[in-house]
């Protein structure tokens, strides 16, 4: 416990170097490109319309459960958290590699070389979190108070991605394969989560599935981003999903620090 406070001390302590350091993680990522930022957007836009096409207008036609709403409005506030959430994990695994420069010096504290990148993934969640809006206001959606729990959904997923961030980023300066590992679950988990079908496709035939649904952290937020933008829902209307969430999310967040610290003393050695 004496090692979370004195991390937490020490973020607040160098804040601003860390949202510096943060900055310039995002910029870096597109130096050279030639379109720059715009490939940020690509893919997720691309995504979404490949999605839209099979669930929404062919294939399985698969009708949002939100009264009045239509598929795209119903699965953009699901999938926006799940790219955030995904990209985060993605980049802080890589993050001690990218940056050994820093981690073989001994005064920095390398603890937060996964914060930086989580700053850096919520710089893009921040510009796509306006894009879902923008869509829901030319959809015809009146604003909600609820709307600004967006914020509070993203703090929970980025709770989340920072306990997981901070396991497998410390293991794959050990174990390389980590990364391809992290890469086939995000493609496998994003099926494990309602967010481009219905979960009453599989909850009506047998209603087990649900709990199963409900076990995986991440449909909390999937859940809370539709109840806040569409639905008007407050997040104390789920009180025992939660608390489950919270559980689990400290639990991730203690036993990737656990490992993290564990593995501390022998990242120089190795990268």
């Amino acid at each position: 416990m004496n090692y979370v406070l004195s991390l937490g001390r020490e973020i607040i302590e160098k804040r601003k170097m860390i949202l510096d350091l943060g900055r310039a993680d995002f910029k870096k990522r597109f130096v050279g490109s030639y379109f720059g930022i715009i490939w940020m957007f690509i893919q997720p836009i691309v995504t979404v319309a490949i999605y839209a096409f099979i669930f929404g207008e062919a294939g399985f036609k698969s009708a949002p459960p939100v009264p009045n709403a239509s598929y795209v409005e119903w699965l953009v506030p699901g999938i926006v958290p799940w790219f955030f959430f995904s990209e985060a994990i993605s980049i802080i695994t890589g993050c001690l590699q990218e940056y050994s420069y820093l981690v073989k010096k001994v005064v920095f504290k390398v603890e937060v070389l996964p914060v930086i990148k989580l700053i850096s993934a919520l710089m893009v969640h921040g510009f796509f979190v306006l894009i879902m809006l923008g869509l829901l206001l030319i959809s015809g959606n009146v604003p909600m108070a609820t709307w600004i729990q967006c914020l509070y959904y993203t703090f929970c997923a980025s709770m989340l991605a920072l306990g997981v961030g901070f396991f497998t980023s410390a293991v794959n300066v050990f174990f390389k394969d980590m990364a391809q590992i992290v890469g086939i679950c995000i493609q496998f988990g994003i099926w494990m989560v309602p967010i481009m079908y219905d979960k009453e496709m599989f909850t009506s035939k047998a209603p087990w599935v649900e709990t199963f649904f409900k076990l995986n952290p991440f449909y909390y937020i999937v859940e809370g981003y539709r109840d806040s933008m569409l639905q008007g829902n407050w997040f104390w209307e789920r009180p025992r999903l939660t608390l489950y969430f919270w559980c689990v999310t400290i639990a991730v967040l203690l036993i990737g620090l656990k490992m993290f610290k564990r593995l501390r003393p022998h990242f120089s050695d190795v990268l």
